[in-house]
């Protein structure tokens, strides 16, 4: 990933949670002035597919449930984290990990329409005509992104200590493995296009689980020394490592120098190939 890192990395979203937040707010305005004009907003490939290519990112905007005082908790709840884990793996990271969320979501919903067109034995118009199908498309949405975020910092700081009901403290690895249960739940009792919408927009999380295995439960602390040591290394490799005594030149003014320590000199003396035989040999 550092290749695309040096060349995308620029261009990464700051404070990512806080947009995905405001998308929500304006989500929820939008609900209250015309709730029916959501259902335009939603990921609905047929409809993509049929020249609304606004879909691709308007669903996005619908907001998960009403906007209640629970869901104000959980919203600032995931803010913390989200920050969080923008913080510890970096914003490029955090950002791949979340629009990486986003673009499984996207293939799980055109998964979905070639699976009812299958289903209809060919007839994609007579699929797309049943309003269940409208309803279906709100399966995908970012509820489920949510939760990968939640996941992603439970494995990342399983010992972290969270309020539960604001009165008892739990390891965030518990809850955790509590959502995991859930899921695993869902995806055996749900719907097929229930399994489709976790298992695309979960994809993300499986595939940072497996790459980051080694170092997933390293506390920040860890995280960013091995940040400066590797910066420290990379600096460090860097510094000139050959000179000649006598010139002064280097490998750096010209990589394809050779240089030779003089065997006759009383001391590590080191000479380009131009002045290994010329020199004066120091006594």
């Amino acid at each position: 990933m550092s290749n695309f890192e040096k060349k995308f990395g620029k261009y990464a979203i700051k404070n990512l949670s806080l947009v995905l937040i405001l998308c929500y707010v304006a989500g929820y305005v939008m609900k209250l002035i015309n709730g029916d004009f959501l259902s335009y907003l939603t990921l609905n490939p047929y409809a993509i597919l049929h020249g609304q290519i606004w879909r691709l990112f308007t669903w996005i905007i619908v907001p998960p449930g009403s906007p209640d005082f629970f869901t104000i908790i959980m919203l600032l709840f995931y803010y913390s984290i989200g920050n969080s884990l923008e913080n510890t793996w970096g914003t490029y990271r955090y950002n791949v990990y979340i629009l990486s969320g986003i673009l499984f979501t996207i293939i799980g919903s055109f998964l979905w329409m070639g699976i009812q067109y299958m289903m209809e034995g060919g007839h994609i118009d007579a699929a797309y005509a049943n309003p269940l199908f409208a309803y279906d498309s709100m399966y995908f949405s970012t509820y489920y992104i949510n939760m990968s975020i939640f996941l992603a910092f439970a494995a990342t700081f399983p010992n972290v200590q969270v309020l539960l009901m604001f009165l008892i403290p739990v390891k965030v690895k518990w809850m955790g493995i509590l959502y995991g249960v859930l899921l695993v739940y869902d995806l055996f009792r749900g719907s097929f296009v229930i399994r489709i919408a976790i298992g695309s927009s979960l994809l993300n999380f499986v595939i940072f689980f497996v790459t980051s295995r080694n170092h997933i439960h390293m506390s920040p602390k860890q995280i960013r020394r091995r940040a400066e040591f590797k910066h420290d290394i990379k600096k460090n490799s860097r510094i000139t490592k050959h000179k000649c005594v006598v010139c002064g030149q280097t490998d750096e003014d010209d990589p394809n120098l050779e240089f030779r320590f003089c065997s006759k000199c009383n001391g590590n003396y080191e000479y380009c190939q131009q002045h290994l035989f010329t020199h004066t040999h120091v006594k």
